[in-house]
C-alpha cells in the first residue's frame, strides 16, 4: 500500500539518487516516506541492477526496487553509470543526473554521503549527484540544452550505515513516527534478497533508534546538508539534540 499524502499539500519533488537497489531505503528511507506523507512528490534514480552483488540476481534486485518504490510511494528509473561495483566518478555521470534534474525539476535531492570508508559506489554517486546539481544550473552547457536550466534548493547527503556518516560535519536530525517506521521496515523488507547477507533492517532500525535518542525521540535519521542552512527564525527551528 501507497503512502496517503495529504491532499493540503503542494510540495516540490524529492530526488533521491543511489548506487545499488535498496541504497535509497536503507540509507534515506524513513525520511522519504515521511515526506511524501506530507504530499511531496518522489522519485528515485539508481545507478545499478546490484550485478556484482553475493544476493540476488539484477533481475530480481529490480523487482525489489520497484516494489520498495511503490511502497513509498514514488517512482523509479534507472540509469546507465557501469554497473555495480564500476560506477565511476566522471563527468558524464554527473551529466545524465543533471539531466534528470533539469527534467524533473526537484527542490530537494538526496544523494549517499561521500566518506570513503564504504562502498566505493556510494561515494563516486554522490559526488556525481554534488556536481550535478551544479552542472544542472548552467544555461550554456549543450550537453543539456533539451531542458532548461534548473537550480535545487537543498542538497542533502544520507548514510547508508553508520561508518559512513561524516565526522566534520553536523547533521539535521529527522524525527521518524512511529506509523513511519512500520512502513520503513516494510519497504525495507521489500528487498528480501539482500536478507541473505544481513539482516539490514534490524541494523537500520537500531541506528535510528540511537539517532532518536539523541534528539529525544524514538526513532530518527540524519541527513547532513552540502551547504550552510540559511534561517531567518530561530523560533522556527524544531529542537536541539542537547538534551542535558
Amino acid at each position: 500500500m501507497k503512502p496517503s499524502p495529504s491532499p493540503s499539500e503542494n510540495l516540490a519533488p524529492l530526488l533521491a539518487i543511489g548506487a545499488h537497489p535498496d541504497d535509497i531505503e536503507f540509507g534515506a528511507g524513513g525520511v522519504v516516506i515521511a515526506e511524501a506523507l506530507q504530499g511531496r512528490p518522489v522519485h528515485f534514480v539508481l545507478g545499478s541492477r546490484g550485478e556484482s552483488g553475493t544476493n540476488g540476481t539484477p533481475e530480481q534486485r529490480e523487482e525489489e526496487a520497484r516494489a520498495a518504490a511503490a511502497l513509498m510511494g514514488g517512482s523509479l528509473e534507472f540509469i546507465e553509470l557501469g554497473g555495480d561495483a564500476n560506477i565511476e566518478n566522471t563527468r558524464a555521470g554527473a551529466r545524465k543526473i543533471a539531466a534528470v534534474i533539469r527534467r524533473l525539476r526537484p527542490s530537494i535531492v538526496f544523494a549517499p554521503t561521500v566518506e570513503e570508508n564504504q562502498h566505493p559506489d556510494h561515494a563516486a554517486i554522490g559526488r556525481m549527484t554534488r556536481d550535478a546539481t551544479r552542472l544542472a544550473r548552467y544555461g550554456g552547457l549543450a550537453e543539456l540544452k533539451d531542458f532548461p536550466r534548473h537550480a535545487i534548493d537543498r542538497l542533502f547527503y544520507y548514510p547508508i550505515g553508520a561508518d559512513a556518516a561524516p565526522r566534520d560535519r553536523q547533521p539535521i536530525i529527522y524525527p521518524l513516527s512511529d506509523d513511519v517506521v512500520a512502513r520503513w521496515q516494510e519497504v525495507m523488507q521489500a528487498h528480501a534478497s539482500q536478507m541473505g547477507t544481513r539482516n539490514y533492517v534490524d541494523y537500520q532500525v537500531a541506528r535510528a533508534r540511537l539517532i532518536g535518542q539523541r534528539a529525544g525521540v524514538a526513532h530518527a535519521l540524519e541527513l547532513f546538508p552540502n551547504d550552510p542552512l540559511v534561517v531567518a527564525d530561530l523560533g522556527r527551528i524544531d529542537g536541539s539534540s542537547r538534551h542535558f
